[in-house]
């Protein structure tokens, strides 16, 4: 099976479904339509040993597309925020494993993408970070709630808080992600090992018990589960600041690739 878009690359590969953000030009930051066609394609993935959501162009996902909030649409920002969230969610929902294969930036909702997967392995080239509070946002799909259980709160915050980058191997250490692939010693093509090695995992996984895994994977959402309220509430306050001084200045910014000027703490924030 082979569903290709401009946007969303869909195909049917040794047993596992492969979806491949296409939008290189933004670093594969998702729109609406793409995130309902992620929805769509894992929930009809019933079938198949796993799910893999990869890059295209060097870049893995920068999460939300974020061309409008410089001047938001209030309506379009919130189906945005509310579908992001829907997204995130088939992928916990969906019966069969969930990898991200990383090569390049995950930077963003593209890390909160990685959160929300089974399974991550990436390049050596890889980074990982959340962007939110430099770019006039708050990162509460996955990175201010379930990224704690995953790689403890202390380092959770510094993650969201600081907005810092950080290696494929960092990632590694902190348990972000559960491989990184190496460098091939000829100088061959990194994404090809990347995508080599996913394979691997999953033909491992054709050893085991379709039903077993299910139940296995929907077990280990105890914590995402538990965590909706606060994903609910992070939600309804985005909502909220649309519109909001730091919004505009932060989109502005990153589009105009300089360092954003906010208001001071403690001069609260106007919407206009």
């Amino acid at each position: 099976m082979a569903d290709d878009t401009s946007d969303v690359e869909v195909r049917e590969h040794d047993g596992a479904l492969w979806i491949r953000l296409n939008r290189p030009d933004r670093r594969n930051a998702y729109d609406i339509g793409m995130a309902h066609t992620i929805i769509e394609t894992l929930e009809r993935a019933t079938k198949l040993h796993a799910v893999v959501i990869t890059g295209s162009g060097g870049s893995f996902c920068a999460g939300g597309a974020l061309d409008q909030l410089d001047d938001p649409d209030p309506d379009l920002l919130r189906t945005l925020f509310h579908t992001s969230a829907r997204m995130l969610q088939a992928v916990r929902d969906c019966p069969r494993p969930v990898f991200a294969a990383v090569d390049g930036a995950a930077a963003g909702g593209g890390n909160e993408l990685v959160v929300a997967c089974d399974l991550a392995i990436a390049t050596p080239r890889a980074t990982f970070g959340q962007t939110g509070p430099r770019v006039g946002s708050a990162p509460v799909l996955g990175a201010t709630n379930h990224m704690a259980v995953q790689i403890g709160e202390k380092k959770a915050k510094e993650l969201t808080l600081l907005c810092r980058r950080y290696s494929a191997q960092q990632a590694l250490r902190m348990g972000l992600i559960n491989e990184v692939v190496e460098e091939p010693a000829d100088g061959g093509d990194v994404v090809a090992g990347l995508e080599r090695r996913v394979g691997e995992w999953i033909d491992e996984l054709k050893a085991l018990s379709p039903l077993y895994l299910e139940i296995s994977k929907v077990s280990s959402n105890l914590w995402w589960n538990t965590g909706q309220d606060s994903m609910s509430s992070g939600l309804a306050m985005l909502t909220q600041a649309v519109g909001s001084d730091d919004m505009r200045e932060g989109a502005r910014a990153f589009i105009e690739k300089r360092r954003p000027e906010f208001p001071p703490p403690g001069t609260g924030t106007r919407r206009s």
